[in-house]
């Protein structure tokens, strides 16, 4: 039985929608301890407690359903976006418990064998011990990671430090949304999967070290709610806006052509578009693919920097905007 042919949604495109979530998390009340360094209020990736002036621990967790057919693949895929969100907070994952949705008596021991297998592998070249979980049985399959990290304090990087000028450099392709989407629909062959789970299965880590080294003044990853989605909550944490030249942003071969029309667009990049009405606008010469891609619901996707525009060249990736002043939040998207 093919994985995502159980799945409602793949991978991080599942993920409730921005515009749906904010309004039930804001009646929720916010941590008043002063060891907090980051808690819900900036939609930032993981939450961090200073447990002493030299050590800080970082929280997260992430799981979705299956994004791909093969079991060891979706392990490795899931595995890899958990532990993004320590790096997209300048630290280093240390610990991690699975989290595991599954039908034993429908899909059997084997496959969630190789999904297991799959985290643990990209946990193991991540240095991270997994050190036990929890599993619930589930006719829809999930798995995931819940992440322990550990930061200095003062080397701690969020996504609201970032100033006029800095320029936002992309770390990784975007379109695995749109590829896996259209691999389910049958409009995508193996190649396009394969050159998306290589972009998927690649850790965070390099990108996290390089931010550091260049002293990025704000740092996020992008999935589920799409380039926009997090450059959204970046600026708006940030107090400034965001420029981003379309024809910048770099995407996965061959997910252009997939989104030359609506046919490899799923429900959760509809959802992104929809909330991206609210604060961004299109310049008329942007190509719809381009419009598409921006809102495309990543999963396992790369870092997003905010670094002063001289030392841009130093991270890997592309240059694909700026920061500047504006309405906090607000994006503009040049042709």
């Amino acid at each position: 039985m093919k994985l995502t042919s159980l799945s409602h949604g793949a991978g991080c495109g599942c993920k409730i929608g921005a515009a749906q979530l904010e309004p039930l998390l804001a009646g929720l009340p916010a941590p008043t301890d002063p060891a907090v360094l980051v808690g819900p209020r900036t939609a930032d990736d993981a939450g961090v407690y200073r447990l002493t002036d030299e050590l800080a621990l970082i929280h997260t967790a992430d799981f979705f359903t299956p994004i791909v057919d093969d079991p060891y693949d979706f392990g490795r895929i899931a595995a890899t976006n958990a532990l993004s969100d320590v790096y997209a907070m300048g630290g280093r994952p240390v610990t991690a418990l699975n989290l595991v949705a599954f039908s034993l008596e429908e899909l059997g021991e084997a496959v969630l064998r190789e999904i297991l297998r799959g985290g643990a592998d990209i946990a193991a070249a991540a240095g991270v011990a997994v050190v036990g979980g929890h599993s619930i049985d589930d006719h829809e399959p999930k798995y995931g990671l819940a992440v322990t990290g550990v930061v200095h304090p003062d080397e701690l990087l969020t996504n609201a430090g970032g100033r006029s000028g800095d320029a936002l450099v992309l770390t990784k392709p975007l379109g695995a949304g749109a590829i896996s989407t259209a691999f389910k629909r049958g409009l995508a062959g193996e190649e396009a999967v394969a050159a998306a789970v290589e972009i998927m299965t690649t850790l965070n880590a390099p990108a996290c070290a390089a931010a550091r080294a260049v002293r990025a003044h704000a740092l996020t990853d992008v999935t589920g709610f799409g380039l926009l989605g997090h450059l959204h909550e970046l600026a708006r944490a940030s107090g400034i806006a965001a420029e981003v030249q379309a024809g910048a942003v770099p995407a996965i071969d061959g997910a252009l052509d997939l989104l030359a029309d609506e046919a490899a667009v799923s429900g959760g990049s509809r959802r992104n578009a929809e909330h991206a009405a609210r604060f961004a606008s299109f310049e008329d010469g942007v190509h719809p693919a381009h419009r598409r891609l921006a809102t495309d619901a990543m999963t396992s996707g790369g870092l997003l920097a905010a670094v002063a525009p001289e030392r841009a060249d130093e991270l890997p990736g592309h240059a694909i905007g700026r920061l500047v002043e504006g309405p906090a939040g607000a994006i503009s998207v040049r042709a």
